[in-house]
């Protein structure tokens, strides 16, 4: 037997007495990829996972970032949620985005110069232009490819427009609202179980990968027929239809074994809504789907969208929500903080807990799920009341297979915000030297954090 065919599931054989025998065989360093963790049954490398989740208006800077620095620090009222996962949590604090003498487009600068390294110049009030490809996109890009969806985007209000995922220009990536509908689509039709141990292609895929490949050669034709603003707008079109073409041919091929895949039964519907209780009610069903999705290898990449940036959650039998709170409720003079805005504030770190322990529930290899990912929690200020972009919240969960060093707190000292970002693509091996642009711009990574 040649290397490359040994895995954790191999036995020795042989006959006894003319009976056959099997020895199963101890986890050993063939077993192992280079950082020392366990591969798939097949022998493959188990894949690293990616995501983005994201909150409305901001936090309570002193009751959200520990006061020590490196290992030995707590987590504070607003962030006490994480602490169970400490070893698995890195937070930053003192990473500022950064104006280039643009205005502050508000609840849209800072979370489009996070998640794309560069300072929007259209939008505000919590939508707008993006001013370039998105983190989750771009890493996307990267690892997205062979698997049925290059990435999954779910919001818990109720608005598939409310994604914060988005290619240079105003188009969003549309999100997943309903558990039901993202059921069918991962799970429905076109589903390949990975355990199964049968595949058979379906013929409906077949005939639409034809149909595409039928018509190659007039879209080039169309191309070299065209001026340059059309030749732009193709060539956008044409990103979307080579996405469906390898989505397509994803599905010809036999997915690869997937140990910790389980199929979940289907969900009841729901109603969506945006009281507290119903949107925290919606992330627990749709965050459920999304964890499975990323166990059978459906997709490696997603975008969690909590709210609009202009926050819509609001307590049940109440009309006022988070946003109008924010900038209408004094602050307490003796608490230093506003009480009613602090209630969603001092519970949105256990919503994004919650799905970083469903991931680390799920074993993969000599580790879990979450232990393969890196999950970017963000908001799109510090103090919503102020618009404020210096110290905005940043939290990542994960290791990305060992590449990450996690259990730590990250002081910025007024670096830009994409120093984050620049190391997180480069802890998942993409090829980038530098990100950014103007004053976000930068090469430097963090530290730190490479393992």
């Amino acid at each position: 037997m040649s290397l490359s065919k040994w895995n954790r599931r191999s036995v020795m054989s042989g006959m006894l007495r003319g009976a056959s025998v099997a020895v199963a065989l101890p986890c050993l360093d063939l077993f192992l990829d280079g950082n020392g963790e366990a591969m798939a049954a097949t022998g493959s490398p188990i894949p690293t996972r990616f995501g983005t989740w994201f909150w409305g208006c901001g936090v309570n800077e002193k009751r959200f970032f520990p006061d020590a620095v490196g290992r030995d620090f707590a987590f504070k009222e607003e962030s006490i949620a994480l602490a169970p996962l400490k070893d698995k949590i890195t937070m930053f604090s003192g990473f500022n985005a950064y104006l280039d003498g643009q205005p502050n487009l508000t609840h849209w600068s800072g979370i489009m110069t996070t998640l794309g390294g560069t300072v929007p110049t259209k939008g505000g009030n919590g939508q707008g232009a993006a001013p370039a490809t998105t983190l989750d996109c771009l890493v996307a890009d990267h690892l997205g490819n062979g698997t049925r969806f290059k990435q999954l985007g779910i919001a818990c209000t109720g608005q598939s427009n409310v994604s914060f995922s988005m290619r240079a220009g105003t188009t969003v990536n549309p999100a997943e609202v309903d558990p039901l509908a993202l059921y069918t689509r991962l799970f429905g039709t076109g589903f390949q179980d990975p355990n199964s141990g049968t595949f058979k292609p379906d013929p409906n895929v077949m005939i639409e990968q034809s149909v595409l490949s039928s018509v190659k050669g007039q879209r080039e034709a169309l191309n070299r027929a065209v001026g340059s603003a059309d030749r732009h707008r193709l060539d956008q079109y044409y990103t979307s239809v080579r996405e469906l073409e390898n989505q397509l041919a994803v599905q010809l091929q036999p997915p690869p074994r997937a140990d910790a895949c389980v199929v979940p039964k289907a969900p009841a519907g729901m109603e969506p809504g945006t009281t507290w209780e119903d949107a925290t009610a919606m992330h627990d069903r749709l965050t459920d789907l999304l964890v499975m999705a990323l166990a059978c290898n459906q997709t490696h990449v997603f975008h969690v969208a909590l709210s609009q940036a202009t926050s819509n959650l609001r307590k049940a039998g109440q009309s006022i929500a988070l946003h109008e709170l924010t900038h209408e409720e004094p602050i307490d003079p003796k608490l230093g903080y506003q009480i009613e805005a602090t209630f969603f504030l001092e519970r949105v770190m256990g919503l994004y807990a919650n799905l970083l322990t469903k991931l680390d529930k799920v074993k993969e290899g000599n580790g879990t799920l979450l232990d393969h990912s890196l999950i970017l929690a963000t908001s799109e200020a510090n103090l919503a009341k102020l618009h404020t972009l210096e110290s905005l919240p940043i939290v990542v969960g994960g290791s990305a297979g060992g590449r990450w060093k996690a259990g730590q707190h990250i002081a910025g000292k007024g670096d830009s915000v994409t120093r984050v970002g620049l190391t997180i693509q480069q802890a998942l091996g993409m090829p980038v030297g530098t990100w950014g642009t103007g004053g976000n711009e930068t090469s430097k990574t963090i530290g730190e954090v490479m393992a």
